[in-house]
């Protein structure tokens, strides 16, 4: 099914720039591992009609919400991310421009006033890691003055922007995914770079609320709801959901709890690392019983793994796999349609085989398969590679370019 798979150029999107990648509110946030938008538009406008109901359940940044919205479709998402959720409820959220306008200029007034309101900073010592003393009461004075701002779906907008901006106000390595110190790096200027990142998406707010259909952004609580919630308790009934467009996490994915520590941390969202991590799909810091994984490519890939740590990762990991599609099979139609956009990585010297491990699981299951699209993903942002033997992800440095992550496969399944 996948050895003899021709990559097909028209789902490559080989002509997109990145500009086009990041158009209306997908250019909020700079969010590891998205899939573009032009994959999920495509997806939604072949198989699902207006008013359907459209659900994902790692849904990131939301882009798979965006693209329903937009194409007058509803949508439901969930991420046991909290910052995810943030941002996929900020970029979903259409606001009135004027109305938007009227809030930053206030906010914006109150800044500049500099009226002397206390910093709002978390105790963390991990804060005073990343961001020095002057960067940290600089911020802490930012983050008070948006909380400030009573529209809800206001205060959400500033609180993205002020989370883009993070990298670029600490002493992380600018140009690195991981979370890596340039103790010789000079940060931002919080107030500075706020403005600039908030005007910036004032704009593209309003490409956004032109290009919702005035049906959906005038009811946008029944056309979209968005939880911090995990992919196998979805908040939809039995059978309500015609399309399913998805791309889950890899292997390790606990990794992605790093990458978005700087926005947790500011938002009281964790309290140690280690404990932030056992929220996510297959990580080793969580205890689970034993399962059979109904997939002999499952169990061949862990035992390749031997007993330690990692082929406990990767058993973790699958088994919350078929966990997450027990439930997509719950929520779906008959009929309906499960997208999964995944590629294949290496662990420890081992080639893991995501998607047709997914395959061999949802059959066990009672889907069909509909079609697998093979793609390249030129744009899709990701560190370059996994280290081979770890699987852990490497710097730009280091990277090894024929270990990137060349192709992807969009998985259709059917519930029959």
């Amino acid at each position: 099914m996948f050895r003899d798979l021709a990559a097909d150029p028209s789902w490559a999107f080989a002509d997109c720039a990145p500009k086009q990648t990041r158009y209306i509110t997908h250019g909020y946030y700079t969010y590891p591992a998205k899939f573009i938008p032009q994959l999920a538009a495509r997806l939604i406008r072949e198989l699902s009609s207006a008013d359907d109901l459209v659900a994902d359940p790692f849904m990131g940044s939301g882009t798979t919400i965006v693209e329903a919205l937009v194409q007058g479709r509803r949508a439901v998402g969930v991420d046991i991310n909290p910052v995810a959720h943030l941002v996929s409820r900020a970029k979903s959220t259409p606001i009135e421009p004027a109305v938007l306008a009227r809030e930053f200029a206030a906010l914006t007034r109150a800044l500049e006033a500099n009226d002397g309101a206390p910093a709002r900073i978390p105790a963390n010592a991990r804060i005073d890691y990343w961001f020095p003393p002057p960067q940290k009461a600089r911020l802490g004075v930012l983050l008070a003055h948006i909380s400030q701002v009573e529209e809800a779906a206001c205060r959400d907008f500033f609180l993205v922007a002020f989370a883009q901006i993070l990298k670029a106000c600490s002493i992380w390595l600018q140009r690195s995914v991981k979370p890596t110190r340039d103790l010789r790096k000079t940060p931002a200027e919080p107030l500075a770079a706020f403005l600039r990142q908030a005007r910036a998406m004032l704009q593209q707010n309003s490409e956004f609320w032109n290009s919702v259909p005035a049906r959906v952004r005038e009811n946008i609580a029944h056309y979209r709801t968005v939880e911090c919630a995990d992919a196998r308790a979805l908040p939809v009934e039995e059978g309500a959901v015609s399309l399913i467009v998805t791309s889950p996490p890899y292997v390790t994915s606990y990794e992605y709890a790093d990458l978005h520590q700087l926005a947790a941390l500011w938002f009281a969202y964790l309290d140690a690392l280690p404990e932030f991590r056992k929220r996510f799909i297959g990580s080793a810091h969580a205890t689970r019983a034993a399962t059979a994984l109904q997939s002999e490519t499952a169990e061949r890939i862990c035992a390749e793994l031997g007993t330690g740590k990692k082929a406990r990762e990767a058993r973790n990991y699958f088994a919350d796999m078929l966990e997450c599609f027990v439930e997509m099979r719950r929520v779906l139609k008959d009929g309906g349609k499960a997208c999964i956009v995944i590629g294949n990585t290496a662990l420890r010297g081992v080639e893991i085989l995501n998607a047709e491990v997914f395959v061999e699981q949802m059959h066990h299951l009672g889907f069909r398969t509909h079609s697998i699209i093979k793609r390249a993903i030129p744009s899709k942002i990701l560190p370059q590679t996994r280290d081979p033997v770890s699987g852990r992800f490497t710097s730009t440095a280091n990277s090894n370019r024929v270990l990137a992550y060349p192709v992807e496969y969009i998985v259709v399944m059917e519930k029959q």
